[in-house]
C-alpha cells in the first residue's frame, strides 16, 4: 500500500512539474511573440535580439516547433532589414536551420513554407540582377506548395502579392494582380481563427500597409 502511495505521488509530482513546465514555456512565448509588432522591435537589432531569445527557448524546450519557427521569421527579417548586403546569406543561413529544425518537430507546415520562402526571397537581395531568376522561382514554388497544404492562410496571399508588387512588370509583376492578393489576404486574416495566442498570426498589418503603399 505503501509503495502504491509512493507511486501515486511521484505520478503527481511529474504532472505537476510538468504543467509548471508547459506554462512557464507559454508564458514565454506570449510575451515573445507579444513583441514582434512592436515598433522597438522592428529593425534589425531588435529582431536579432527576439532571434537570440527565441533560439534560447527552443534549446531548453526541444520538442516545441514554434521557437524554432519565430527563430526563422526573426532571422529572414534581420536579413531583410539589415543595410549590410554581406550579411544577408549569413542570416539566411541561420534562418533556415531554424526553419528546418521547425520542419523536422511539425512536419509540412504552410506557414514553415512561408518562412522558406521569405529566406529564398531575401537571398535575392544579396544580387538582384544575377539571383531573381534563380531564387525568385524557387520562392513561388514554395508559396504554391503552402496554399496546397493551407488554402485559408492569409499569409500565403500576402507573400504572394508581396512578389507581384516588388517584381518588375516585365517580368510578371503588377500592382494591381498585387492588390488584388493583398484583398484575399485581408479576407483570409478576417476569417481566421487561431488555435491559440502564439501560433503564427503575423502579416495583417503589414498587408494593410502594403496596400496603402499601392495607393
Amino acid at each position: 500500500m505503501k509503495q502504491i502511495l509512493f507511486s501515486l505521488v511521484l505520478a503527481g509530482g511529474v504532472t505537476f512539474a510538468a504543467q509548471a513546465q508547459s506554462e512557464q514555456y507559454n508564458d514565454a512565448m506570449k510575451q515573445q511573440v507579444g513583441l514582434l509588432d512592436s515598433s522597438n522591435t522592428y529593425n534589425a537589432g531588435g529582431m536579432q535580439q527576439l532571434a537570440n531569445t527565441f533560439e534560447r527557448i527552443a534549446q531548453a524546450e526541444q520538442t516545441q516547433w514554434l521557437p524554432y519557427y519565430y527563430a526563422a521569421y526573426c532571422r529572414v527579417n534581420e536579413a531583410y532589414m539589415t543595410k549590410d548586403k554581406g550579411k544577408i546569406d549569413e542570416l539566411a543561413d541561420m534562418a533556415l536551420v531554424n526553419a528546418e529544425k521547425a520542419q523536422a518537430l511539425k512536419g509540412k507546415d504552410a506557414d514553415i513554407n512561408c518562412i522558406l520562402s521569405m529566406i529564398l526571397s531575401a537571398r535575392i537581395g544579396v544580387d538582384p540582377m544575377t539571383r531573381g531568376m534563380k531564387y525568385g522561382p524557387e520562392s513561388a514554388a514554395v508559396l504554391e506548395e503552402a496554399k496546397k497544404m493551407d488554402p485559408e492562410n492569409p499569409r500565403v496571399y500576402m507573400l504572394q502579392g508581396q512578389a507581384l508588387l516588388y517584381t518588375p512588370e516585365a517580368f510578371g509583376g503588377s500592382k494591381t494582380k498585387a492588390k488584388e492578393m493583398f484583398e484575399v489576404a485581408l479576407t483570409k486574416f478576417a476569417a481566421a481563427k487561431p488555435a491559440s495566442s502564439i501560433v503564427p498570426q503575423w502579416g495583417e498589418a503589414y498587408t494593410k500597409m502594403l496596400i496603402e503603399q499601392i495607393k
